[in-house]
């Protein structure tokens, strides 16, 4: 049986949304531990840093579980991901990670260390979205040997690959967790940001993006009205900082803040970190 924790390193969850998990996680043969630590809270986050950080630490060190799967994004992550990733054991090592948004603050460090199999992809709260135990299920289909889950365009890619939401990435970019994604295919996305923002944010993106295979779009939903048009809509603008940079651009992804998010494993197809 495929043994996965659940921690939240940024914000908290309920006990709905373990109890939607546990109620579906037996049909993949396998079992969930949900850290206490997913319920607390300290303003903003699911418990502060310390706390955050301890049970990011027990869960991966531990032995006993195949995977670890984080509970919700929101903001905080990036508190804890680099002394995290500096206090992991051999355990760490043999497991799947898997998270999206603020989680890919510790997705590029694990990535960046070589811990593990990194995955971006579902993770417990999407449960609350509608046609969210699709989600679920991609998700433990995944942890248990299922591939059907995984984004569309993985069955033809020659190239590593690597996920992001774009803000994150902006925010990772020039850190001492940012890892290197030269000869990558990159794929972002990005949820309730102004169109003028995500132009801002791949001016700062792509100049970090050199040496990389190519980028692929993912959605980016609940863009707001601004007090006038900005006058390019995503694609467009991700297609024009590209080219300004020479970075291929190589069309959609089926990755965003959403149920339909599918998952893309970090590095070769095969699972193996590039040389």
């Amino acid at each position: 049986m495929t043994s996965i924790a659940i921690c939240a390193p940024a914000c908290p969850i309920t006990p709905e949304d373990a109890a939607r998990v546990e109620a579906i996680a037996g049909d993949y043969g396998a079992s969930v531990h949900i850290h206490p630590q997913c319920y607390a809270s300290a303003g903003h986050f699911a418990g502060d840093d310390a706390l955050r950080l301890a049970a990011f630490l027990e869960c991966a060190n531990d032995p006993a579980f195949d995977a670890v799967w984080f509970a919700r994004g929101g903001y905080g992550s990036n508190r804890i991901a680099q002394n995290a990733v500096a206090q992991l054991g051999a355990a760490a090592a043999h497991k799947c990670y898997m998270g999206y948004s603020d989680m890919g603050y510790l997705l590029g460090a694990l990535y960046r260390a070589r811990v593990g199999r990194v995955c971006h992809g579902p993770m417990v709260a999407d449960g609350r979205r509608d046609g969210g135990e699709a989600a679920l299920r991609r998700a433990l289909g995944y942890f248990t040997g299922e591939r059907e889950g995984l984004e569309p365009s993985l069955a033809d890619e020659k190239h590593p690959v690597a996920a992001f939401n774009l803000t994150t990435l902006a925010m990772l970019a020039g850190t001492p967790i940012m890892p290197g994604l030269a000869g990558h295919v990159v794929m972002i996305e990005e949820v309730s940001e102004h169109l003028y923002a995500i132009d801002r944010l791949m001016f700062h993106v792509t100049a970090h993006l050199g040496g990389v295979a190519g980028v692929r779009l993912g959605r980016v939903s609940d863009v707001p009205d601004n007090d006038r048009p900005f006058g390019a809509e995503a694609q467009e603008i991700v297609a024009d900082w590209c080219a300004r940079h020479a970075i291929p651009y190589l069309g959609r992804a089926d990755i965003g803040h959403d149920a339909d998010n599918h998952v893309v494993p970090f590095g070769l197809a095969t699972g193996v970190h590039p040389q």
